[in-house]
């Protein structure tokens, strides 16, 4: 017997009233997903002129083309911020009252990109110096998911610090799918960052990552526990980078109260539960590794250790 659209309907719309947690129905509407990933292509655009467009822009052009722009973004961004505060309101405001607060927000946000443009310069330094296989700076930002990554963060902690509800956390995660870099938007990030490769690397809400700090691929600045909770709200759950540490590949660093010194080096797989002091060169020295000739493969598989 075929089934009918009607009949899948309806098992559907059941499920709604069974499993209710999952759903949003007859709330305020939500800021959406789709409009703010355009939205954040097009702030990338107003971050790197010329490097997220499809044509070329002429500096004699630029005036008009980013205001343009501005404006278009202005709109589209506002009229999300306005859904954020119907979601999470700051007091009893009427919808004339929240659309003037969203439009006050947007502007204080767009206002940041200026300064949030310098640190990206230094982030794009960091990259094209610290990376031996970079053949230009306008490789670095056209081609590395980096720095895709880092502006994203950037512009969404100024959100975040406006205690603007979801989009921040949108922003990053939608960056987080294209770069494979999860940096949240809470994360206090200091200028000329890299990390090279990306892919894994895990930044939670509380880091505060000092100035000059290179860091590999897979690297976890993490949280020691997550039992608590809710309870664990506003605290201090992730570790301390000070300036000038570098951090190898796989390496793990676990809890609010740990600190890496200034200057030190983390090497690669280390996992870390407690603060180290300045100067400091932490390995994983666990590991035996046998090398062997090829021509003495026949000995046996028992003989290599790894």
């Amino acid at each position: 017997m075929k089934t009918t659209v009607t009949e899948l309907t309806s098992q559907l719309v059941a499920s709604y009233a069974r499993v209710g947690g999952i759903n949003h129905l007859d709330g305020v509407n939500l800021p959406s997903k789709s409009a703010i990933g355009l939205i954040t292509v097009d702030l990338l655009r107003l971050l790197f002129p010329g490097f997220f467009d499809d044509k070329p822009i002429h500096s004699s052009e630029i005036k008009m083309e980013t205001a343009n722009l501005m404006d278009s973004v202005m709109g589209r961004l506002e009229d999300e911020i306005y859904k954020s505060l119907e979601y999470k309101p700051a007091g009893k405001l009427s919808k004339s009252e929240l659309r003037s607060v969203a439009h006050e927000l947007t502007c204080n946000f767009l206002g940041k990109l200026p300064k949030i443009r310098e640190l990206l310069q230094t982030d794009a330094e960091a990259a094209y110096n610290g990376d031996p296989a970079a053949l230009s700076k306008e490789e670095v930002i056209v081609a590395y998911p980096f720095v895709e990554g880092i502006a994203v963060q950037r512009m969404a902690h100024e959100l975040y610090l406006q205690e603007i509800a979801l989009i921040p956390r949108i922003m990053t995660e939608w960056a987080h799918g294209r770069t494979g870099m999860d940096l949240h938007p809470g994360a206090r990030i200091g200028s000329h960052f890299f990390v090279d490769h990306c892919t894994g690397t895990t930044i939670g809400e509380t880091c505060a990552i000092g100035n000059h700090v290179k860091m590999y691929q897979g690297v976890g600045l993490v949280a020691r526990s997550l039992s608590g909770g809710q309870q664990l709200r506003g605290q201090k759950r992730h570790p301390t980078v000070e300036d000038n540490v570098t951090i190898y590949a796989g390496a793990t660093i676990v809890g609010g109260e740990t600190v890496i010194g200034a200057g030190s080096t983390i090497g690669a797989n280390v996992f870390l539960m407690h603060s180290v002091p300045p100067h400091s060169l932490v390995l994983y020295e666990e590991v035996n590794v046998k090398v062997l000739s090829k021509r003495d493969r026949d000995i046996g598989r028992s003989d290599f250790q790894i």
